[in-house]
């Protein structure tokens, strides 16, 4: 008979309200077999895994990195279908395709009409530094590394009102604009930010015209954490930073209306949530 135990304790088991820390725990034959799923089942959510050493996982038909202990991380779009595969081949043949379900969420939608047109686009003129500039932003959160960093628990950069969540969406003048992937924290001019895991930077921009002054760290195997709208930047491209550190001020570069922080998670080309990456925000009374 198969036995399953438990490997999080109660403790490590948070709930509140908007965000769930979910626990999956599937043991196939034998206990050397064991798949291990920690995180967020559920579209913007990112999924912590180990399984056995040597075994090449895919998700949806992408490889998947695993280190040399059997640690892998998954994650799932604003968009992702309601379920996903995950498809593990072992060292010795054999192969087990486990269908996850994921959780499909609501997002605000928000109509605007009557809008004049250069409030709704950036100037054509423009066009071609806005795609040379996303070209920057892509080619920085697409580093693979063997880096660990993400393991830990992440923390919020800032604390503060929440102004913007993942997922919400503008339509103007009957014409739909990107969803808002980040997560937005209102704080003063000058804010200190902080980096929400260990990492490298890869990018350290002055100035973009959509999110002004951009940060893009790099936490290993394709996760990696972006700041935008900055006053300052703290730190410079190839530098370790700790988690903690002061890599930044909250300012309001870019296009926007006041100071705050925009921050995401992505892994890869997959847009995640951030707020569900971290969990809640600290008590901004008691928080540094």
């Amino acid at each position: 008979m198969m036995k399953c135990v438990p490997l999080l304790s109660r403790s490590q088991l948070h709930k509140s309200a908007g965000w769930l820390l979910t626990a999956v725990l599937l043991l196939l034959s034998t206990p050397l077999q064991a798949l291990v799923l920690r995180g967020q089942l559920q579209q913007g959510g990112m999924v912590i895994g180990q399984t056995r050493a040597g075994v090449r996982i895919d998700l949806d038909g992408q490889p998947v990195r695993v280190n040399k202990d059997g640690h892998f991380v998954i994650g799932f779009g604003r968009s992702h279908p309601a379920t996903a595969l995950l498809t593990l081949r072992y060292p010795d043949g054999r192969l087990l395709k486990k269908r996850l379900v994921i959780v499909q969420r609501n997002y605000a939608i928000q109509r605007i009409n009557g809008l004049p047109e250069k409030k709704v686009s950036p100037p054509p003129a423009l066009a071609k530094r806005i795609h040379a500039e996303a070209l920057q932003v892509k080619a920085a959160r697409a580093y693979n590394t063997d880096l660990p960093w993400f393991f830990k628990p992440f923390i919020w950069p800032v604390t503060g009102p929440i102004t913007g969540v993942y997922g919400s969406q503008r339509i103007l003048n009957g014409k739909p604009r990107w969803p808002h992937y980040g997560v937005d924290v209102a704080a003063p001019m000058g804010t200190v930010v902080h980096a929400v895991a260990a990492g490298i930077v890869r990018l350290a921009h002055p100035g973009m015209y959509l999110s002004g002054a951009t940060l893009v760290i790099d936490h290993g195997f394709g996760v990696s954490s972006s700041y935008l709208h900055l006053s300052k930047i703290l730190v410079h491209v190839g530098q370790r930073v700790r988690q903690g550190q002061a890599v930044a001020k909250v300012g309001s570069s870019g296009r926007v209306t006041g100071p705050h922080l925009d921050w995401r998670i992505n892994w890869f080309k997959t847009r995640l949530d951030a707020a569900l990456v971290a969990g809640p925000m600290p008590d901004t009374k008691t928080a540094n």
